[in-house]
C-alpha cells in the first residue's frame, strides 16, 4: 500500500475516533525526509499509544541521532488504540510511521523502545499490525531487522522468541553504529545481518544461544553457539553524557507529561536493594550546570513548552544543585517559566532548593520514603528517620506548598502489619505538621505499589510477597489512609503479580506471551484492558507456573535466565548486599565509600577508548552561574567540567 493511499484512507477514518491527532503527525521540529532519496529508513516504535509515547525521551534522541545523518532517516510509530487498530485491521490499513506515512514493512530497521514489562504484548500486536510475523526465526532479510532497547532488555529472555536483536545499555551511539552495519549488509541474509551485529557490544541476539533446565526448572546453563557471540553481553555505556536533546516535537495533543525533560545526571550512587534503575544505570554521570541552562533556553526557543523538568533518579545528589538553581532563577526566573526538579531527598533542604527555582505554584511537593519503620529501612538500604520526614514537611509547609505526597512500597522482604501500620502512622504525623501550619488547607496524597523483585537487584533472589498477604496490607491501608486531607492510590494485585512473573521470566515464558495475546491481551499497562484470568490460563496451556516466577525464594547460587546479561555490577556484589539485608545491615552512599561493585573497571576501560580522561570520585570544581550582559543578552562564564 502506498502512503498516498494510507493517508485517503485515514481522511475517513479519522473523524471515527478518538483523539484523531495521535495519527497525523506533521508536528511542529517533527523531520520528514524525502523517501526515495534516502538510503537507510529506521522505523522507531513505542508499543503504546502517541500520548505517552511523545513523552518518551528516549525515543526522541534516537530519533535525533538518525536524522542527523544525512543518508538516514528516523520516522516514529506508535501502537494504535483500539478504537483506531479494529478500524484499520477492517479496511486493511498496515501500521504506518507519521512523517511519510509508510508502512513498516518497508522500513530497513524496527527499533522497539521498552521501558517496562507491560507492553511485551503490545510488541506482538505491532508486529502484526506490521504484516509481520511475530516469531524472529520465521522472519528473514526481506523484512526489517526488529531490535528492542530500554531498561525492560535487561532480562531479555521473556521476549526472546520475538526480538532479533537486542541492545543492552544506552542507545545515543550504538544506534548510529547498529543502522550502518545494517547498511553495509544489505542483501545478505537475516542469519549474517545478526551475526555482524552480535559483534557489537552491548548487541544480544538471542538465537545465537541455547539455554538448558534443571528437572525442577530453574536454568542449568546459556552458552553461546555462534562464534560472534561472546560468553556475556556487557552492557553499552555512554562514556560522556552528549550535549542535551532540546528538538523536543510539539506534540499534536495533550500528552502524560506536557513538559520537556532534560537530564541532568544519569545514575545513582544510593544502593536502594529494590531500584533496578539505580543497579542498571551505574556509573553517575552529570552534566555541567553551562550545558543545563543553555539547553533550557534551547528548549524554549525550540518549542515554546513553559515547564521543564530536570531529570535523574535522585536530583539532590547531583553535585552543582544549588549553583544550578541559583544559574535558573538568575537567567529565567521573570520569564514565566515552570521548572520541576524531581527525585528530591527527604531533607529541608529541598524545600530551599525549590525556593531558588521560583516555583510560585505552591501545589505540591513529593518524596519516597519507601518505607516507615528502622528495621524496613535497614532491609532496603534507605535510611530515612521519621524525624527528618517530618522536619522535611515543616519546611515544605511553611514555604506554602499545601500538599505533601509521600510514596511507599509495600511487600518488602520480612515486611510485617506492623510495619504496613507504621505507614499510616507516619501520613498521619505529616498531614499533623501541615495542619499546625496550614490548617485545614494541609493534604497528604499517599500512593502505594507494591514491590516486584528485578533482575540485577540484590533482591533478585528473594520471592514476591502473595498476593493474599499484599490484599490484607492495603485493607489496612484503606481502612486507615481516609478522611479529610488523606488521599490514597494503590497498584491493584493482579497488575503487580502479572510484573512480577514477566521481570524474572526465562524464555519459556516467550510461549506464554504469545498465547494471551492469541486469546486477546493487549495494552496490558491500562488497568481496564488487563484480562488477568487469560493470562493464568495461558500460563496453563502452555504447562508453567506463574508462581515459579514469584513467590518462589532462589537459591543463592541459582544460575538466572539473565545471567549471561553483563549490567557491569558484579553478581558477588548484589549477593553480598542481599545477604548484608537478611542482617539487617546497611551501605553508605558509594560516592563516600567504593564497595568494588565491578562498575568503575569496566567504565575506566570504556573511557580510555576516548579521548576523555578516566571517571574520578569524588569530583571536583564549582561552576558559576550564567550571568546577563549589560545590554540584556545571556553570556556564559560558566567552567566547564574537565
Amino acid at each position: 500500500m502506498r502512503p498516498n493511499q494510507i493517508e485517503r484512507r485515514l481522511k475517513r477514518l479519522l473523524l471515527q475516533v478518538t483523539k484523531p491527532g495521535r495519527y497525523v503527525g506533521g508536528e511542529f521540529n517533527s523531520v520528514t525526509k524525502d523517501w526515495e532519496t534516502t538510503d537507510f529508513k529506521v522505523a522507531l516504535a513505542f508499543p503504546d499509544i502517541y500520548d505517552l509515547g511523545m513523552s518518551n525521551l528516549g525515543i526522541m534522541i534516537l530519533y535525533e541521532q538518525i536524522n542527523q545523518q544525512p543518508d538516514m532517516l528516523a520516522e516514529r510509530v506508535f501502537s494504535p488504540w483500539v478504537d483506531m487498530e479494529d478500524l484499520m485491521r477492517r479496511d486493511e490499513i498496515p501500521l504506518f510511521s507519521l512523517e511519510n506515512k509508510r508502512p513498516v514493512r518497508e522500513f530497513d530497521l524496527l527499533g522497539i523502545s521498552l521501558p517496562y514489562e507491560q507492553l511485551y504484548t503490545n510488541v506482538l500486536n505491532l508486529l502484526d499490525m506490521a504484516g509481520l510475523p511475530v516469531r524472529s526465526a520465521e522472519r528473514d532479510e526481506s523484512y526489517p531487522v526488529v531490535i528492542a532497547g530500554g531498561h525492560a532488555c535487561y532480562n531479555p529472555e521473556p521476549m526472546s522468541d520475538f526480538i532479533d536483536a537486542f541492545v543492552i545499555g544506552e542507545g545515543e551511539e550504538i544506534i548510529v553504529e547498529i543502522a550502518r552495519t545494517l547498511q553495509a549488509m544489505r542483501g545478505s541474509t537475516r542469519a549474517e545481518q545478526l551475526r555482524a551485529l552480535a559483534g557489537i557490544q552491548g548487541v544480544y541476539v538471542p538465537r545465537f544461544y541455547d539455554v538448558t533446565y534443571h528437572a525442577d526448572g530453574t536454568v542449568a546453563d546459556v552458552q553461546p553457539n555462534a562464534l560472534e557471540a561472546p560468553a556475556r553481553v556487557l552492557k553499552r555505556i555512554v562514556p560522556v553524557l552528549p550535549k542535551p536533546f532540546t528538538g523536543f516535537l510539539v506534540p499534536n495533543i495533550d500528552t502524560v507529561h506536557n513538559r520537556a525533560p532534560i537530564e541532568i545526571m544519569r545514575g545513582c550512587t544510593r544502593g536502594c536493594r529494590f531500584c533496578h534503575a539505580g543497579m542498571i544505570t551505574r556509573p553517575v554521570r552529570e552534566r555541567p550546570v553551562a550545558e543545563i541552562v543553555s539547553a533550557i533556553g534551547e528548549v524554549i526557543a525550540n518549542t515554546g513548552f513553559e515547564e521543564i523538568s530536570l531529570l535523574s533518579l535522585s536530583s539532590s545528589d547531583y553535585r552543582w544543585v544549588h549553583e544550578l538553581c541559583d544559574a535558573v532563577h538568575e537567567v529565567y526566573g521573570e520569564s514565566g517559566m515552570t521548572l520541576s526538579l524531581p527525585s528530591l531527598r527527604i531533607e529541608s533542604t529541598s524545600a530551599d532548593l525549590l525556593d531558588k527555582l521560583g516555583d510560585t505554584r505552591r501545589s505540591g511537593f513529593t518524596f519516597a520514603p519507601e518505607a516507615a519503620t528502622e528495621r524496613m529501612r535497614e532491609i532496603i538500604n534507605k535510611a530515612v528517620p521519621d524525624e527528618q520526614v517530618l522536619e522535611a514537611a515543616r519546611a515544605v509547609y511553611s514555604r506554602g506548598w499545601r500538599t505533601i505526597k509521600l510514596y511507599f512500597m509495600i511487600g518488602h522482604p520480612e515486611e510485617t502489619l506492623d510495619d504496613v501500620q507504621a505507614i499510616v502512622n507516619l501520613c498521619k504525623a505529616v498531614l499533623y505538621e501541615g495542619r499546625k501550619i496550614m490548617g485545614k488547607k494541609a493534604n497528604v496524597n499517599v500512593g502505594v505499589s507494591t514491590f516486584i523483585p528485578k533482575p540485577h537487584t540484590p533482591f533478585q533472589w528473594v520471592p514476591q510477597d502473595a498476593t493474599d498477604r499484599v490484599d490484607e496490607k492495603l485493607r489496612l491501608l484503606k481502612n486507615e489512609l481516609r478522611g479529610q486531607g488523606l488521599h490514597l492510590r494503590w497498584n491493584d494485585t493482579e497488575s503487580s503479580e502479572f510484573e512480577g512473573f514477566l521481570s524474572r521470566g526465562d524464555r519459556r515464558i516467550g510461549g506464554v506471551i504469545l498465547r494471551a495475546w492469541e486469546m486477546g491481551c493487549k495494552f496490558d499497562a491500562w488497568g481496564d484492558q488487563h484480562f488477568h484470568d487469560r493470562w493464568l490460563a495461558a500460563f496453563e496451556e502452555t504447562g508453567l507456573s506463574p508462581f515459579f516466577y514469584t513467590d518462589r525464594e532462589r537459591d543463592i547460587d541459582e544460575v538466572f535466565p539473565w545471567d549471561h546479561i553483563d549490567a557491569a555490577v558484579h553478581k558477588k556484589f548484589l549477593r553480598d548486599d542481599y545477604l548484608m539485608s537478611i542482617k539487617g545491615e546497611t551501605r553508605v552512599d558509594c560516592r563516600d565509600r567504593c564497595f568494588a561493585c565491578g562498575i568503575l573497571p569496566k567504565f575506566k576501560d570504556v573511557r580510555a577508548e576516548t579521548e576523555e580522561l578516566a571517571w574520578e570520585c569524588p569530583p571536583v570544581k564549582p561552576i558559576s552561574a550564567r550571568k546577563r550582559s549589560a545590554d540584556g543578552e545571556r553570556v556564559s562564564n560558566v567552567a566547564l567540567l574537565p
